[in-house]
């Protein structure tokens, strides 16, 4: 089973919707918190109960920042989640072993207080002006189950001897109101997110978006990702291409969207982005017609044709307006992303039913002097 049809089918089971793998920064943390702002934009959420989910996003991610152990290969994960009852932000990071002990006393005292002695005991916290000064993990905590009202899932799993992996969970309904199942005799296992951390891992993922391309959700996935490559100082030539085709990838997601329904129940729309030492690697899936499988695989077989030369032709041709009607609806795009990459396109049709097809398309961006000559 390749990685997109497994991402897709945990994504689906799971109703994630967002998953980043890698460093958090000052930098990523505003795009990330606002990429949640902008999906959560039309839906009936409060305004309490987005401020409430957002704090916790802001004081996880800082908490993030100032605690996480990133030199074991295992990197820290940020994953969205909605579903009937709300949204759920679940984080993971690497801390050492030694750690552990003094983070779970701090959660399980939080967890059995009730919400007037959480306020109580952090207005204690801010009196303290040593700890205060210095931002300490149990100040941010408290400030999180403070502000989301509610009790803190969390687990801790064993990476090595002197490492785990903490996972921290929130749900928050539409009122605002964060939901722990006090009933429930099992404990949050944060086993699922650990294994999402291992599978990107294993396929050189980092980047996971699973759910509508609007305009403004568009927006914010190129800025988070721009901001990535600056970060990891990406040759510009590069970062340009890979930009550019990244764009024209959502587009095409966007161009063959079907109706929320049939997308809940086969896939919803995914853009997946690898990187390799030597190379970028963006996929994109989403549902199309049955119908309209054969004219658009017609159109990836005639683009896949062709050599760099014969792209650029077959561009200048189009721009021309001397083949319109074949480039229209997308075919432009592939051109596009064809040429600038200077791979072949890959692609699958995988039928999910009598009506539609789940269309999965990868581009390899390579360095300039990774390409075949």
């Amino acid at each position: 089973m390749d990685v997109t049809t497994r991402i897709r089918d945990k994504l689906l089971g799971e109703h994630l919707m967002f998953a980043y793998r890698g460093e958090v920064t000052s930098d990523n943390s505003v795009l990330l918190l606002t990429l949640l702002e902008k999906e959560m934009e039309f839906s009936e959420f409060s305004m309490i109960g987005r401020k409430r989910l957002f704090m916790f996003v802001l004081e996880n991610l800082q908490n993030i920042t100032r605690h996480a152990d990133s030199g074991l290969g295992v990197m820290s994960l940020v994953v969205y989640t909605k579903t009937d009852d709300g949204y759920t932000v679940t984080t993971g990071n690497a801390i050492a072993a030694g750690e552990v002990e003094g983070l779970k006393d701090s959660l399980e005292t939080i967890n059995r207080l009730e919400p007037d002695k959480i306020r109580e005991v952090y207005r204690e916290m801010l009196k303290d002006s040593d700890m205060s000064s210095k931002g300490g993990a149990g100040l941010g905590l408290i400030e999180m189950a403070r502000k989301t009202g509610n009790k803190l899932d969390y687990d801790f799993i064993p990476i090595d001897n002197d490492h785990s992996y903490f996972v921290l969970s929130k749900t928050v309904d539409s009122g605002g109101k964060g939901l722990h199942d006090l009933q429930t005799t099992s404990p949050f296992n944060g086993q699922k997110i650990a294994y999402l951390e291992h599978m990107m891992k294993e396929h050189n993922v980092y980047f996971i978006w699973a759910g509508h391309i609007t305009p403004d959700i568009n927006k914010e996935v190129l800025s988070f990702n721009e901001t990535k490559m600056h970060e990891a100082e990406l040759e510009h030539n590069l970062q340009k291409r890979v930009f550019n085709i990244l764009i024209e990838l959502l587009q095409n997601v966007a161009q063959h969207s079907t109706d929320v329904s049939s997308e809940q129940k086969y896939g919803m729309p995914v853009a997946l982005i690898r990187n390799t030492p030597s190379s970028y690697i963006i996929t994109s899936g989403n549902l199309i017609r049955n119908a309209d499988v054969d004219h658009l695989k017609r159109k990836l077989d005639l683009v896949n044709k062709h050599d760099e030369e014969g792209l650029r032709k077959l561009l200048h041709s189009a721009l021309e307006e001397q083949d319109m009607k074949q480039a229209s609806t997308g075919y432009m795009g592939l051109l596009e992303m064809a040429r600038r990459s200077g791979s072949k396109l890959e692609y699958n049709f995988d039928k999910v039913s009598e009506e539609f097809s789940y269309y999965v398309l990868t581009v390899r961006v390579k360095a300039k002097n990774q390409q075949p000559h």
